[in-house]
């Protein structure tokens, strides 16, 4: 792993805050997400007078929604909330992070260590001070609380380093009188190295090159990690240079252009393309890089892998059949298979890469569907454009956009928190604020954290946000049919929110031809954000979604 070099301090003595604020610098962190108060305000304080940005949000969920999308963009992101109201506010994102492996550093203030003598019931407090460290201590990696002068700067150094090496997030707590603490010397830094073990290295890439070259129809399936790890140009070149064909899960999709000859398509069992999902099942041999097999890429557990029949490669694991090799990492695994130039020995049958879509027709009149606006959607992206996608149909139907070149995919895909992408929007565009983010987020999630679009407005960042309409929570609809209430919620005025707000512009849909002059003229408004209000029938589904709920009706009413 390779850990930023120490900071140069000079002559200089950081206070405990003053080292954290460098050393998060040092790992390419520019922005702070959260909320101030009182137990973290000599913290805040420092970071108004730093380089950081501190991005105040609207709620503690939303901050952490917004770092973690920072994260995925740019390596690392960070907040900063304070104790307990505002750090137990946050367990959810958190949660998420450590399910997706995004690295984010939850900073926390928390009572100072004079006032805790005779244990005070003081405000915030639950229970006794280990409270909130001890919940996190569930959430995250590692975790530190910055209470000893004598080991704060190496505490610092090493949950940094875990979140970075882990790709989870990490927790740090600071008690409010130790943030000007100065431990009198300038820090002992320990560069933390994570090396692979060369001999278990090139047994594990020759064992695998002997399988791929002996394979009738070997594949390579990728995960999430290749593009948290950043590992995305040697996947291609192992690729390319053994001619092998790609596919990807629902939680890796995006981690490879899908304009590249050699991609499939997504691979999510029974639920995906049929034509993917018999080539990667009738593999003898699936290189799986970085993939988690979560319920969701399995399609519900629909897939069918024999895992004698594959090589499974993640940053905590390495196994190949039921071989299981230890302290090998996984970037070094796939440079070293890259190197190795596995080729097959015979000719691979061919591999359905060749998805010519249809051009879209514009039918003006027409209502608008989700499948339409999506393929409409679908046009519109460029090179550098990020997609974010809310729970629901706003995933399951973006499923079918194209990636291209350097567009990012980004959706809580296995955690799946509602709620996510209006904040993930503020993370996203400021971590890359020249791309064009768009997020597609249904009525129900936009209801739970849309007002973060408030900073958005206030940053006049020109994001497009399209909320789909269908009065309620489709996807349940389809769990559970039936005429149910508790299904259904209250319609708002999306497309008047810019009004209330002081900012942006609104769109009210529905039809075809409104959907499309909406989104080419959001497309060109640079002056800050647009929101696209799109009226679906509350019976209207994307095809994903319609195979998804056939699927997942049977595992979770069936029972």
């Amino acid at each position: 792993m390779t850990v930023p070099a120490h900071p140069h301090l000079g002559d200089s003595n950081p206070s405990i805050g003053e080292y954290l604020i460098r050393r998060l610098q040092d790992y390419g962190i520019a922005d702070v997400f959260g909320i101030p108060g009182d137990y973290v305000l000599s913290f805040y304080t420092l970071l108004e007078k730093s380089e950081l940005n501190a991005i105040g949000c609207t709620r503690e969920d939303c901050a952490g929604f917004a770092a973690d999308a920072y994260a995925r963009v740019k390596g690392m992101g960070a907040l900063c909330v304070t104790y307990c109201v505002g750090g137990l506010s946050v367990c959810n994102s958190i949660a998420g992070a450590y399910a997706e492996k995004s690295p984010v550093v939850m900073i926390t203030g928390s009572p100072g260590l004079r006032e805790r003598i005779h244990n005070p019931l003081l405000h915030h407090m639950v229970r006794n001070f280990r409270t909130q460290y001890d919940v996190f201590e569930k959430l995250c990696i590692a975790g530190a609380e910055l209470n000893d002068p004598n080991t704060a700067f190496r505490e610092i150094d090493r949950v940094l380093a875990s979140c970075k090496r882990y790709s989870r997030p990490v927790y740090l707590e600071i008690p409010r009188d130790m943030v000007h603490v100065r431990p009198g010397q300038n820090p002992v830094y320990e560069h933390l190295e994570v090396v692979s073990d060369t001999r278990a290295l090139a047994e594990a890439v020759e064992e695998a090159a002997k399988r791929i070259e002996n394979a009738k129809q070997p594949v390579l399936l990728l995960g999430v990690e290749i593009h948290r790890f950043s590992l995305r140009d040697q996947v291609l070149k192992l690729a390319e240079e053994a001619g092998l064909p790609m596919a990807a899960t629902m939680l890796g999709k995006g981690v490879v252009a899908e304009t590249h000859p050699q991609y499939m398509g997504l691979y999510e069992g029974a639920l995906g393309e049929p034509e993917v999902t018999r080539y990667v099942e009738e593999s003898d041999c699936v290189v799986m890089l970085g993939t988690f097999m979560t319920d969701i890429n399995l399609g519900i557990y629909t897939a069918e892998l024999d895992h004698s029949d594959c090589i499974y490669a993640t940053s905590e694991e390495l196994r190949i059949r039921h071989h299981h090799y230890h302290d090998v990492r996984l970037d070094d695994f796939i440079a070293g298979l890259a190197e190795r130039k596995p080729r097959p020995k015979q000719q691979l049958p061919p591999a359905p890469t060749d998805w010519n879509k249809q051009p879209f027709v514009l039918q003006p009149e027409e209502k608008m569907t989700i499948s339409r606006m999506i393929d409409r959607l679908d046009e519109q992206l460029v090179d550098d454009t990020i997609v974010i996608a809310d729970i629901g149909d706003s995933l399951f139907s973006s499923t079918e956009l194209t990636t291209r070149g350097h567009t990012e995919f980004i959706s809580p895909a296995y955690y799946t928190s509602m709620g996510f992408a209006v904040p993930a929007t503020l993370g996203a565009s400021t971590a890359s604020p020249e791309a064009r983010v768009v997020a597609i987020v249904g009525d129900g999630a936009f209801q739970m954290t849309g007002m973060e679009l408030s900073n958005l407005v206030a940053r006049k960042i020109p994001a497009i946000i399209i909320v789909l309409n269908n009065g309620g929570y489709g996807t349940e609809r389809l769990l559970h049919p039936g005429e149910y209430k508790f299904n259904d919620i209250h319609t708002w005025n999306y497309h008047k929110l810019p009004e209330v707000l002081g900012g942006g512009t609104g769109y009210e849909v529905f039809t075809e031809g409104e959907f499309d002059t909406a989104l080419n003229t959001a497309w060109d408004d640079r002056s800050g954000p647009s929101i696209l209000h799109v009226h679906l029938s509350p019976t209207d589904s994307s095809r994903a979604l319609d195979r998804l709920g056939a699927k997942m009706q049977q595992t979770v009413v069936g029972g």
